[in-house]
């Protein structure tokens, strides 16, 4: 065999393990989410702000020492997903007793929409709580008129993570959510996303000697 055909013969071999190891590639299955079971099925629960809650847009930290939200477990079997999480609404959360880090400046938050949290077991065991579309507004006046709005272009997922426990607590560490920021001067307007921090301890409503527990 010639030089030419022979190397013309390593090159369709070559094109054709490359195309192989491709739509191999590509075919892989993605891994399916665990099982996750949220009880006692159909409980209400209470989820109560335990220390501060920051909202950091810019140069600009929002601290709130006061916040609640309610929801309850979907009833049986909603309350269990053999692949993925299981999704509870939940009411817009308060939030009140607000400060801010710029001098001369207080804010006031307000939320609205259809809020709801999903868990999903595993380890750790996760959660994403999803803020409606313009849900949670920051208004400031004083020395600065600023308006900070969440989840502006529409549903934002911030994550979390769950801790089973007496009470079981949400956990959110560094979480992003995307903002707009408008208003004059000392308004963070260039900010196109916050920085969430807050610890939620969850009681259960329905019977308080229970816990709201996540599981496979």
């Amino acid at each position: 065999m010639s030089r030419t055909r022979t190397a013309l013969a390593l090159g369709m071999a070559a094109a054709a393990a490359l195309t192989v190891a491709s739509t191999t590639a590509h075919a892989a299955p993605l891994p399916l989410a665990g099982s996750t079971t949220v009880t006692p099925a159909g409980h209400a629960f209470k989820a109560s702000l335990s220390g501060k809650a920051t909202l950091k847009a810019g140069s600009v930290t929002v601290t709130c020492s006061v916040s609640v939200s309610t929801g309850s477990v979907p009833a049986a079997p909603g309350n269990h997903n053999a692949a993925g999480p299981v999704s509870s609404p939940i009411s817009p959360p308060t939030y009140s007793s607000c400060t801010s880090s710029m001098p001369g400046v207080t804010p006031t938050v307000t939320t609205s929409g259809a809020w709801s949290v999903s868990m999903q077991n595993g380890s750790p065991i996760t959660a994403t709580m999803t803020v409606p579309t313009g849900g949670l507004v920051v208004h400031t006046t004083g020395l600065a008129t600023c308006t900070v709005t969440a989840a502006p272009g529409g549903p934002a997922s911030v994550p979390a993570t769950w801790a089973n426990g007496a009470p079981s607590s949400l956990t959110f560490s560094g979480a992003s959510v995307p903002v707009t920021v408008s208003g004059g001067f000392g308004c963070p307007t260039s900010a196109t996303s916050s920085t969430f921090n807050a610890v939620y301890l969850v009681s259960d409503t329905t019977d308080p000697a229970q816990q709201i527990t996540v599981t496979p």
